[in-house]
């Protein structure tokens, strides 16, 4: 069985984030098809991540920041006894521009905390990336990474994601099995 988790960070003030454009894909994912058992994983009575399930796949919402993602994607694979090549990471990369995406093993980005997290609590870095592309800076308005990130997708950015990019990739992965 194979497994997708989409990274971000919890709240609503981190809903329309680029960071959270991992968790925005599963929602675009699960909008597109029926029958999911819906669950929560929690620890110490907290919600760690939202869980859809159906007969051949596995979605997952991290409900934690961002740097903690590690913990949460370890737990998730041990809870469902699955194995790390079955495992899909989808999360923002600034390395690629706004309206592209990589679906790559082991590699990328160059920094990415959440990534960095993951490698280290599963101790590869053999697992499935699907990279979201998340710049559209300008040269002229420069902002570092770290703020960009955190801020909201403006509404032209985020149609580019919802009717160009989010379909290539649920194309390219809706039949896993």
């Amino acid at each position: 069985m194979k497994i997708i988790i989409g990274l971000g960070n919890p709240g609503e003030k981190y809903q329309n984030n680029r960071h959270n454009v991992g968790k925005l894909f599963i929602d675009y994912f699960i909008s597109g098809l029926m029958s999911w058992r819906i669950s929560e994983l929690k620890e110490k009575n907290q919600i760690i991540a939202k869980i859809f399930k159906n007969k051949n796949l596995i979605l997952a919402k991290s409900e934690k920041f961002m740097n903690l993602s590690g913990k949460i994607v370890k737990k998730i694979i041990e809870n469902y006894k699955l194995k790390i090549e079955n495992l899909y990471i989808v999360h923002d990369d600034l390395d690629i521009p706004l309206g592209k995406f990589k679906i790559q093993l082991s590699q990328g980005p160059k920094l990415h905390n959440g990534i960095k997290s993951i490698e280290k609590a599963l101790k590869t870095k053999n697992f499935w990336r699907i990279r979201i592309g998340v710049d559209a800076r300008k040269k002229e308005n420069w902002i570092d990474g770290e703020t960009y990130v955190l801020q909201d997708f403006l509404p032209e950015e985020k149609e580019i994601l919802q009717n160009q990019v989010f379909p290539k990739i649920f194309e390219k992965i809706k039949n896993l099995k």
